[in-house]
């Protein structure tokens, strides 16, 4: 039986030429953007949309054949991964700037923020366009002296790839199915004020010093945070995108246009947050050899990277956030009927956590906020923590007062006529089906 050979070693000499021939349209477009950057001239999104797509085909190759892993070709490996993040982080900043318009002029709190906003973010973006040309010339120059010869040529202005917006299907995995159009912005209204609260938890602020900075960014805004500060704003506008885009309502409320701008400017500026973060944790510190990750350091400073991610980017995503609160603030009462639901429930009956759950899952259900008072304290109904916290330090008392939207209430009353679900959740009524299936 023929033996089967699953991995095969290749010559280093031997893998020149082959990086040679499968970086050749790679080191045609770095001409052209060497070019572009050494006459003055801005990248734009086209730019880095084609950065994007060569460094990413050529670290995939590269990552096929292990490089990274290599001692000849691990430095190179780091400097394509490395550019590939400033390559993203340029495209989402320049995309937030071109369409800067179209989002309004309350972004910047009636214009008060532009001047200093914009002057920010293009010294942001400036940034990110030397550090993406250093990498640049770092990879020439590593090629070279891997024998890899550097085609002359440049990437022809028709070749580059046309930029337009990625067609998704809704992101609304764990969204309600939602009844009428009011209901939909006054959950979209709820979760921006959500969205804007965590943010404005995080106390981001303008650091100067750089060993201060760097403890703030390392506390919030890791990488793992940075996702999910992206995460949230991201299913944000798709919610919007989703049910309250060319609908009627939209079209005769301009407060919804102004919020869904301020979530599309915030999103852009927390991507590049993200890559940025990215780019500190993995291809600073843990994934490259020490060799490598010493050689990048001399290329690319850690504390001016964070400085950019943090003063500029995560600053003005917040500032952009909070600036669209009194938006989404006008926006709630006038698509929400607020209601007061009082219940009182039997003396064999408790809301312990698996009925507390469903009182959430109801709340959470419409998007929209309830609150819930019992012997004189409230709290966040959507929230499994504060309902117990609450509940357990007033064991006795078995009145319960809501306050929220009639639609949430309507089904809290149901839960409650119906023993809280404790007979079993196949015994509640119909409209209630989405409880079971939580």
């Amino acid at each position: 039986m023929a033996e089967i050979r699953l991995e095969e070693l290749v010559e280093e000499r031997q893998f020149a030429g082959l990086l040679q021939t499968q970086a050749e349209v790679f080191f045609r477009l770095s001409n052209a953007l060497l070019a572009e950057g050494s006459e003055g001239g801005e990248w734009t999104k086209k730019h880095y949309f084609q950065l994007i797509n060569e460094s990413d085909a050529l670290e995939t190759f590269l990552d096929d054949y292990g490089a990274r892993y290599n001692r000849t070709y691990a430095y190179f490996t780091a400097l394509v991964a490395s550019l590939r993040w400033f390559a993203y982080s340029g495209y989402s900043v320049a995309h937030m700037l071109t369409r800067m318009k179209t989002y309004g002029d309350s972004l910047w709190n009636g214009g008060g923020d532009a001047e200093e906003a914009v002057a920010s973010l293009r010294d942001g973006q400036t940034f990110l366009r030397r550090m993406a040309v250093r990498l640049l010339e770092g990879v020439h120059s590593e090629a070279q002296s891997l024998g890899v010869e550097i085609t002359p040529e440049t990437f022809p202005e028709q070749n580059f790839v046309p930029v337009t917006s990625r067609r998704l299907l809704p992101r609304n995995v764990g969204q309600a199915e939602l009844e009428d159009e009011e209901q939909k912005i006054a959950e979209v209204a709820t979760k921006y004020l959500q969205a804007a609260e965590m943010v404005a938890e995080t106390g981001v602020r303008r650091i100067q010093d750089p060993e201060d900075r760097h403890r703030f960014f390392a506390k919030v805004c890791t990488e793992a945070a940075a996702r999910v500060y992206e995460a949230t704003v991201h299913n944000l506008q798709s919610t919007y995108d989703t049910h309250i885009r060319n609908s009627v309502l939209e079209g005769t409320d301009d407060r919804l246009a102004r919020l869904r701008g301020h979530t599309s400017a915030a999103l852009h500026l927390l991507e590049a947050v993200t890559h940025l973060a990215h780019f500190i944790e993995r291809h600073e510190t843990e994934v490259r050899s020490e060799d490598a990750k010493r050689r990048i350091s001399d290329l690319i400073d850690r504390s001016e990277v964070e400085r950019v991610a943090l003063n500029a980017f995560f600053y003005w995503a917040a500032r952009i956030l909070e600036n669209g609160v009194p938006v989404a603030e006008d926006l709630l009462p006038e698509y929400t009927t607020l209601q007061e639901l009082a219940v009182e429930l039997a003396d064999d009956l408790a809301l312990h956590a698996r009925p507390a759950a469903l009182v959430v899952g109801i709340v959470n259900h419409y998007g929209t906020p309830v609150q819930m008072e019992l012997a004189g304290k409230r709290c966040n109904a959507g929230s499994i923590l504060e309902l117990l916290v609450t509940v357990g330090s007033n064991p006795h008392h078995q009145r319960f007062v809501f306050t929220g939207d009639k639609r949430p209430l309507a089904d809290i009353r149901l839960l409650f006529e119906n023993g809280l679900g404790e007979g079993g959740l196949d015994r509640l009524p119909e409209q209630l089906d989405y409880l079971r299936q939580q």
